[in-house]
């Protein structure tokens, strides 16, 4: 009986019949849309803003998204940098929280240098193709005249 109890609530639940459990009733952060009163602390947290990845967007910086969570997260970067800590720090707090893909700025590390090293890898090796090709003078053997 108590399967079948659960089966229903399951099955009403993803028809939409029961209630939504995920409600955004809370009001904004303190800081979500109003910005410090120091210009020069206001400029380091909305610089700050724009490199940092919406989670919920994720194609939004948390300054341009007006998901929740983005509202959440710039009322903390507005409140921490009020209270002087550095818009580096905040963003290292970020990313041991969030990971690596919560920045545009993406660091050099060890997983990640491949990444980094590719392109110049694939464009050393063409050069050295087209070096090959163009400057030894020869033509190829299909190509002679």
């Amino acid at each position: 009986m108590n399967r079948l109890l659960l089966i229903l609530a399951l099955l009403a639940g993803a028809m939409g019949l029961a209630p939504a459990m995920a409600d955004d009733s809370m009001p904004p952060a303190p800081y979500a849309y109003r910005q410090l009163d120091d210009p020069a602390k206001e400029a380091k947290a909305q610089g700050l803003m724009e490199t940092i990845r919406c989670l919920t967007c994720q194609s939004q910086s948390i300054a341009d998204s007006d998901a929740s969570m983005a509202g959440d997260m710039r009322s903390q970067i507005r409140e921490r940098i009020a209270a002087g800590e550095q818009p580096e720090a905040i963003r290292a707090w970020l990313i041991q929280r969030y990971g690596d893909y919560i920045t545009y700025t993406p660091r050099v590390t060890r997983l990640t240098w491949p990444l980094f090293a590719a392109p110049a890898f694939i464009l050393a090796l063409a050069a050295f193709l087209l070096r090959r090709r163009f400057i030894s003078g020869k033509a190829p053997q299909g190509e002679q005249e």
